[in-house]
């Protein structure tokens, strides 16, 4: 079941001059594993992926691209403009406390080159404009 309007045309993606978002698929397996890795919290602090085998990054690649196109949730990478690098990821899901919820993260050098609050505010201002949502959360993020 979709939790988007059958009628919506879901964003591909956003574009700055820093950043690109665009569906996370199975072709972004190995920079996506290497990103999962040096992913920090917005605070910089390391969250990486302990234990995350390349096989187990590969199902759960299928399984966000796999979710995008039956518009059920949606993953999008977040790479350099030129895509040669991943930065980290967005992710736009159903809620039960609203109608969306919004994560993201970056890898470690891309926080540490102050990414992640640019990334959050071009986020933010993108779901308020592109999506179809009343109300949106961003866990860890708001309050």
């Amino acid at each position: 079941m979709s939790f988007v309007p059958g009628d919506f045309d879901v964003p591909a993606g956003l574009e700055t001059a820093r950043f690109r978002l665009r569906m996370l698929s199975v072709r972004d397996l190995v920079p996506d594993f290497e990103a999962m890795h040096d992913r920090v919290d917005r605070n910089g602090n390391t969250r990486g992926a302990p234990g995350l085998t390349l096989e187990q990054n590969l199902v759960d690649l299928g399984w966000h691209e796999k979710e995008f196109q039956l518009r059920r949730s949606f993953a999008y990478t977040v790479v350099v403009p030129d895509e040669s690098r991943v930065l980290g990821c967005v992710y736009v899901d159903p809620s039960e406390e609203a109608d969306a919820e919004v994560r993201l993260w970056v890898r470690r050098d891309a926080w540490e080159d102050g990414l992640d609050a640019e990334l959050e505010q071009a986020v933010r201002t993108w779901v308020d404009e592109r999506w179809p949502f009343a109300t949106a959360v961003y866990p860890g993020r708001d309050g």
